[in-house]
């Protein structure tokens, strides 16, 4: 049940929307609205996704978060969230990022999905996900906040498309079948110092479930995952802070390896 009105909603996405195009921070959606509920927060994050599909946007994926227990329990949720990835999200290992394009840059670790096939919505099952992956992929999120700080609480996140920036994905494409999905070991470096160490199954025990999850999550919104696109299921390590003139580089066991670094 949500409670915001429509024009509040449009109000608050027009809000996000300038922090992340001046790049200055706002205080909390849920101090102004304490009676945000998830349901808002998601039309709030949709409302600035359709504008900028509108704008010639185009969606390449989602990205799931709060899929490990650890952050769950932080949130004080039962259940992971998502945001859209857009064609202009995407950086590459070969182009250094401007760190000032954002507020507060950390990144994430990831296997990412690539998908072959559309997925079922709201009986996707992680068998169906198994099927229709073509490929796992390195990958590192780049994750930013438009809330002052990173002071969020969950209907923050949310809005703010789950606190996706950006993504990255290293050359390696291993097919499903090849690879334990549950047993790959990530490592993270910062200017050649590891900063992050992790497994795969930091993510649900698996992260087939947070694709699952987000197949029949998404459906409830008449949307659906289609072959080609992306899914970033979440973060194998925690999240590390970026600065400027930082160059990151994450290895997977039997996955190869990606790189980000920031200008």
């Amino acid at each position: 049940m949500s409670v915001l009105s429509d024009a509040v909603r449009s109000e608050l996405a027009d809000r996000l929307a300038a922090a992340e195009r001046d790049r200055v921070s706002i205080d909390p959606l849920v101090v102004g609205y304490p009676e945000i509920d998830v349901v808002d927060a998601y039309e709030i994050q949709l409302i600035n996704i359709r504008r900028r599909v509108e704008g010639g946007a185009r969606i390449v994926g989602h990205k799931v978060g709060l899929s490990s227990k650890a952050m769950q329990q932080m949130m004080g949720v039962d259940e992971p969230d998502y945001g859209h990835l857009l064609a202009e999200m995407q950086v590459f290992e070969d182009q250094p990022v401007p760190a000032s394009r954002y507020l507060y840059p950390r990144v994430e670790v990831e296997v990412g999905f690539v998908l072959g096939a559309d997925l079922p919505g709201e009986d996707c099952t992680e068998a169906d996900v198994l099927a229709a992956t073509v490929a796992y992929a390195p990958a590192i999120e780049l994750i930013d906040t438009r809330i002052t700080d990173w002071k969020i609480a969950l209907c923050d996140t949310i809005a703010d498309n789950a606190s996706s920036a950006g993504w990255v994905l290293g050359p390696e494409r291993v097919r499903p079948e090849l690879l334990d999905i549950t047993g790959i070991d990530a490592r993270l470096t910062r200017n050649g110092e590891v900063v992050a160490e992790g497994r795969s199954d930091a993510v649900l025990g698996d992260p087939t479930i947070a694709v699952a999850w987000l197949a029949r999550k998404v459906a409830s919104f008449g949307v659906r995952l289609r072959a080609g696109d992306i899914v970033l299921p979440g973060s194998c390590t925690r999240a590390i802070d970026a600065r400027p003139g930082d160059a990151f580089h994450a290895e997977f066991t039997g996955l190869g390896s990606v790189r980000l670094e920031f200008s």
